[in-house]
Order: C-alpha cells, then sequence, then structure tokens
C-alpha cells in the first residue's frame, strides 16, 4: 500500500498534468481577443476546450460575411474580456463543406453558440454592440437574485431590450427555475426577494406572489398572481414571450416557428403611418384578452413580398386582417374582409368572433411555403436575380464573348442581414463575376 505522501504526490502530479493539457490547448488556440481561425482539424478541439464559443461559419465569396466580419472583430475583445469569457471564432464552411454539412449549415453566415460543446442557433443582432449585450445572456445566471431596489434597476437596465424580462416578486425561485433553464435562449429571468411600494407601483402589482412580464423595447408589461402550479406558470411564459402586437419580419418568423398558436395578422400599407400605428393600439387590447392568439402586422411598404403571399396587391384595401396557421395555409373571415377607419375595436371583436365561430374562408398561400422561406432565408426575389443572371448569360453568349466566366457571388438582396440557401447561393455563384 503506497503511503499517504505519495498518494498525495501522484494526485498532485496528475492535477498539473491535466492543467498543462488545458493551457497548451488554449496556447494552440492564441487567445489574445481576436477571432479564432478554425480548421476542420482543429474544431472538435476549440469547442471542447471552451465553454463558451461563438462560431461563424462563412464563405469567403459572401457579401454579407464580409459585413459581418468587422462586427465580430468589435465584438471578440469584449466578449473575450467578460468574468465568463465568450470567445469568437469563424471557420470557413465552403472549404470544409462536410463539417458544415454534419452542424446542418445551409446558408452564409450561420453563427453557432456552443456552449459546453453543445450548439445552439444564434439568431441575435449582429451589430457588434448589440450582439454584445445579447451574447451576455448565455453566461448569466438562469435566475438572478434581486434583494433591493436598485438591484432591480440594474437588473433590467443590464437585460436591455431585446428579450423579454420576467420578474417573480415575492416568489420562491424554485418556481421558475425550471423554466428559466428551459427558455433562457428566449428572456431574462430573476426573483426579487426585497423591494419597496415604489417597486409594487411602478410594476403595477399590489400583492405577492406576483410574477411580472416586461417588454422594454415595447414599452409593455403585465402581471400574473397564479396559480403557480402544475403548467400554468409556463403558459403564462410562453404567452408572453411576444410584445402584443408583434411586427412581423424575417427575424421574427424565426422565433415564431416554434409556437404552435395561430397568428391574428394585420396587413397594413405602411407600418409607421399615423392609421397604422392607431390601428396597432386597437390590436394590443384584443391580444390582451386573447392569449391564445399571436397578434402580428406587416407593412407593405416594409415587406412587399410577404404581404403578396396572402393575395394583396396594389388593388386590395387595407387594412387586411387574415388568421395564419404559420405555413402554408390561412383564413379569411367571412364578412371582415378589411377594416374601416370608424369604430375598429369593434371591426376587430367582430373578426375575432367570426374565427372563433368558424364562419371563415380557408386559403392557402401564392408561391412558394413560407416554412421554406424561412428556412432559406430567401425571398421571391430571387426569381427575378436568377433571371437577371441567366438574361445576362444570353447576352454574353449572344455577342460571342470568349472569355470563361470568373467565379464569384452574387448577393442576395439583403432582407436585414438575412442570408441565401447554400445550394442557391453556389449556384448565383458559378454563375456571376465577383462582387468585389
Amino acid at each position: 500500500m503506497l503511503p499517504l505522501i505519495h498518494v498525495l504526490l501522484l494526485f498532485s502530479s496528475l492535477l498539473s498534468f491535466s492543467s498543462s493539457i488545458s493551457a497548451s490547448q488554449e496556447h494552440q488556440f492564441k487567445v489574445n481577443g481576436k477571432v479564432l481561425e478554425l480548421e476542420e482539424s482543429n474544431f472538435g478541439a476549440a469547442i471542447s476546450t471552451f465553454d463558451y464559443i461563438l462560431v461563424d461559419f462563412y464563405a469567403p465569396w459572401c457579401g454579407h460575411c464580409k459585413r459581418l466580419a468587422p462586427e465580430l472583430d468589435k465584438a471578440a475583445p469584449v466578449l473575450a474580456g467578460l468574468k465568463q469569457p465568450i470567445i469568437v471564432a469563424k471557420i470557413d464552411a465552403d472549404r470544409y463543406k462536410r463539417l458544415a454539412s454534419k452542424h446542418e449549415i445551409d446558408g452564409y453566415p450561420t453563427l453557432k453558440m456552443f456552449i459546453h460543446g453543445v450548439p445552439s442557433d444564434y439568431y441575435g443582432p449582429r451589430n457588434a454592440d448589440l450582439l454584445v449585450r445579447f451574447m451576455k445572456k448565455f453566461v448569466a445566471p438562469d435566475v438572478s437574485i434581486l434583494n433591493s431596489d436598485s438591484s432591480i434597476s440594474e437588473f433590467v437596465e443590464a437585460a436591455g431590450t431585446h428579450f423579454p424580462i420576467f420578474i417573480g416578486f415575492g416568489l420562491n425561485e424554485s418556481v421558475i427555475s425550471n423554466l428559466a433553464v428551459k427558455y433562457k435562449k428566449k428572456a431574462w429571468f430573476s426573483v426579487a426577494k426585497d423591494f419597496s411600494g415604489a417597486v409594487m407601483t411602478k410594476y403595477d402589482f399590489d400583492k405577492v406572489p406576483a410574477l411580472a412580464s416586461i417588454h422594454p423595447a415595447h414599452n409593455e408589461q403585465s402581471i400574473f398572481y397564479g396559480p403557480f402550479e402544475e403548467k400554468f406558470p409556463e403558459d403564462y411564459i410562453k404567452q408572453s414571450l411576444f410584445p402584443l402586437a408583434l411586427p412581423i419580419n424575417l427575424d421574427t418568423l424565426k422565433l415564431l416557428k416554434d409556437d404552435e398558436r395561430k397568428i391574428v395578422l394585420t396587413i397594413v400599407q405602411d407600418e409607421t403611418d399615423e392609421k397604422s400605428l392607431g390601428l396597432i393600439k386597437f390590436m394590443k387590447a384584443a391580444a390582451s384578452a386573447n392569449r391564445d392568439l399571436i397578434f402580428g402586422y406587416v407593412g407593405v411598404k416594409q415587406w412587399e413580398d410577404f404581404a403578396e403571399s396572402f393575395e394583396v396587391d396594389k388593388k386590395s384595401k387595407l387594412p387586411k386582417m387574415i388568421v395564419w396557421d404559420g405555413n402554408k395555409e390561412y383564413f379569411s373571415i367571412i364578412g371582415s374582409e378589411s377594416i374601416e377607419e370608424t369604430d375598429i375595436g369593434t371591426q376587430i371583436s367582430r373578426f375575432l368572433e367570426g374565427y372563433r365561430e368558424g364562419n371563415v374562408i380557408q386559403k392557402r398561400i401564392t408561391g412558394p411555403s413560407l416554412i421554406d422561406f424561412i428556412s432559406s432565408q430567401m425571398g421571391i426575389r430571387l426569381v427575378f436575380m436568377i433571371m437577371f443572371v441567366v438574361a445576362v448569360m444570353i447576352l454574353i453568349f449572344t455577342i460571342g464573348k470568349e472569355e470563361p466566366l470568373r467565379g464569384g457571388s452574387l448577393d442576395q438582396v439583403d432582407h436585414g442581414g438575412s442570408t441565401v440557401s447554400q445550394k442557391e447561393t453556389i449556384e448565383l455563384h458559378r454563375a456571376a463575376d465577383k462582387e468585389d
């Protein structure tokens, strides 16, 4: 039997050896606050070495990738300097196609967050400052414990405006701890242990326990008084993840794909004009009383391609309301095809009554499936782009140009920094001159 001193020395040696391996791995990746350039050979080592690593799967010829790169360069040193560091890395997914296929990369650029080696898709902002604030959420506690009015204010300020915030007042953290883990990617969670009457007034509750839902970007908040058993808290959280009236764009569509509720969609000419803003207020009032539905709106001016999928053209009378299943089908309500300018509240109530009573005409969206539209993140305009490329090629061959086309890229129309599908991008890439 080995003497105790020998056992201790052996244990110490093992710890030293383990530390040296970890240190050598980190040294291998030159952790200096810059974006790491990974290869297929060291990709696995990188995601196993670092607890938190954000990976940019890019293609050198992709215009969107080129615009994202400087934002990641600015964010990388800030994220690396956090108390719980987040490493930013990139890998040429066009070169390492097998690795890209393994991680289901179908567009460029695609960002994935690896937490202890487990990947999750990143759908947050891509501006450096906003990206940093968004990423801090991944390393924050599942449930923050707040013990004063000032700590509540600091928590809300630090959380920012990109996620809903849930604060349990006088609530035991065990009630929402599992839900906080489940919905960590979608919301901030906290429990306030001590607070004043001023806080109760600010968040508009008069008894405890109470769970507050706050949407800072939309200046909205609501209170849930229970019951806090079974699935009631989760139902409230799920129904409160979106604001009462949700603007529809590519980013929000990605969030909606995981929600099974039907969407009451209002199509207006321009989301920002005075009439539309007034209508949105009525939508919020209806949404607060109909939490089993999601209320959304889109402007033809903001996203014409999307609006046209619901038989909207220049002759259509707007605003128009429909109920959409989030995929290929939607319902037009008999007698409520459009909204007049007067007595809007009554018209919306009549629309909802007609839907619940089944006075509907079932229709299918025109054009491609919107699920396909979301996953590929490309619109109907791509058809015109392909037609344009074909026309250019015909013109080139017509005038007898003998010089072969150089490999390059043709960027998809930019919908807020969206990516295009890998297959279609490669086809365009082969057919067009380099953008840069």
